[in-house]
């Protein structure tokens, strides 16, 4: 996966919300996924897409210190039979945020724009750590509790999960659907209408990324960050234990 740093020259001082202008760049990617298309349209890109959703990250940083990281726009088709180069989304984090190990995600496309966090792709010493926990009777109904209250909040529960629970757990385990997941992910999505003014998206930012945060708790408290190398983390042994 490919990161960009944030440059403070790249970045608009303001973030002033996102205009139709913003949703309409979307849809002609989508009729026109190429690089004429992305050249001829870039500025409105610069401008509207990435330059905005940029710009609200870092106003974010006021309350939720890190540092912003951008993805290109760019697609890896080497491997693929989908050979549109371009990604249909914008998207990017605040990572490096004391005290977390799991960085604030926000992503832009034609349906509006979405607010998630949570533990992405756990490494084997991390699903370990996990699945006790949720194992645990006490801690394991915590955490179903918690996930309970993000879901009132509106937040929706996503990210990868096995078709059954791990091996070594009873199949019937009352949190057998917390035990088969690989990711926890949360997050909630607000849809883009016309446009979205700065003052609504900075608070719905806000209180999304707030909901979460019972859940974030639990999770750097019985799980916390990978200690494994790279290599154990990514290598295909890794991914062969989860």
């Amino acid at each position: 996966m490919t990161i960009a740093r944030s440059r403070d020259d790249a970045v608009p001082l303001l973030f002033t919300g996102f205009t139709p202008a913003t949703f309409r760049w979307f849809r002609g990617l989508g009729r026109d996924n190429s690089r004429e298309y992305f050249q001829r349209t870039r500025a409105s890109y610069d401008a509207n897409v990435r330059g905005a959703l940029e710009a609200l990250l870092s106003t974010l940083l006021r309350s939720f210190p890190g540092e912003v990281r951008m993805f290109r726009p760019n697609r890896d088709v080497r491997f693929s039979p989908d050979k549109r180069p371009y990604k249909t989304t914008c998207y990017g984090l605040i990572v490096e945020r004391p005290g977390r190990v799991a960085g604030l995600y926000a992503q832009l496309s034609r349906t509006g724009v979405y607010f998630g966090t949570g533990y992405y792709q756990m490494a084997p010493d991390q699903l370990g750590r996990f699945r006790a926990a949720v194992d645990h009777p006490r801690y394991g109904r915590a955490l179903q509790r918690l996930c309970a209250g993000a879901e009132r909040h509106g937040l929706e529960l996503s990210g990868r999960t096995l078709t059954t629970v791990p091996r070594g757990f009873d199949r019937e385990h009352p949190r057998r659907a917390l035990l088969a997941r690989k990711e926890l992910l949360l997050g909630r999505s607000l849809p883009p209408g016309e446009a979205l003014d700065r003052a609504r998206v900075l608070a719905f930012a806000r209180s999304a990324w707030r909901a979460a945060d019972p859940v974030l708790d639990w999770l750097e408290r019985h799980v916390g960050e990978s200690t494994l190398p790279p290599a154990a983390r990514w290598g295909r042994g890794a991914r062969r234990r989860e």
